[in-house]
């Protein structure tokens, strides 16, 4: 039995529309994602993949169709309520890692624990869990300066998933990796993915590491195939 944490229905997406140059990014897109599920999306540059997932992590608005949150519709809901549930329950991981490059590592993780009410103690302890896991926890009072970019990623897989969010959404998390290191990010990644039972959709051009998911959809043409 199904039990969908992200579902998609019919996203449209047209930038420029009725003008000369207009681009239609998405047509008529739809994802379910369950609960657990691991979903790759592969897709050339420019085709619409870092539209998508950032409709679906509520960075931005479709033009029609719905976003359906751990079963709650987030169409029409106001500005406040969708930043609300975008801290609460997606996490975002980028193929740059975004770290704050004035904290260490543990305090780019603790910082928005802090900011959701967690305890400093709590989120300190749950920060350097989670940094342990992925094989960095010697490595956690170091800014990002000081780390290599592979140790970069995984603090910012940490960092995205600190406040234990329903859903995962990486745009190409290794795309700047050589790929010994892309290849170790990623299991650090999946093995979290895997213990959290979190859901996650993966935006890749790596069909190695797309093979290793659950299930693999290519987005063509502005539609899922």
């Amino acid at each position: 039995m199904s039990d969908p944490v992200l579902v998609l229905d019919g996203i449209a997406k047209t930038y420029n529309p009725g003008a000369v140059n207009e681009v239609k990014v998405l047509d008529d897109v739809s994802l379910s994602v369950d609960r657990g599920e691991v979903v790759a999306v592969i897709a050339p540059s420019g085709a619409g993949k870092s539209t998508l997932l950032h409709i679906a992590g509520l960075l931005d608005t479709a033009d029609a169709g719905r976003v359906i949150l751990g079963g709650e519709d987030m169409t029409g809901l106001s500005d406040r309520r969708r930043t609300g549930a975008r801290r609460a329950d997606i996490g975002f991981v980028y193929q740059f890692h975004h770290l704050l490059p004035e904290f260490s590592a543990l305090e780019n993780i603790v910082l928005p624990q802090l900011a959701a009410g967690v305890s400093d103690s709590a989120a300190r302890a749950h920060a350097r869990d989670l940094l342990d896991r992925v094989g960095v926890g010697h490595r956690a009072d170091h800014r990002p300066g000081a780390l290599s970019g592979g140790e970069q990623q995984r603090v910012a897989v940490c960092r995205a998933l600190a406040n234990q969010p329903k859903v995962l959404l990486a745009d190409e998390p290794t795309g700047n990796l050589d790929p010994g290191t892309s290849d170790a990010v990623f299991a650090a990644l999946m093995e979290l993915v895997r213990t959290t039972g979190l859901s996650a959709v993966i935006a890749t051009h790596n069909l190695e590491l797309a093979a290793r998911m659950d299930r693999t959809l290519r987005l063509k043409d502005g539609a899922l195939v």
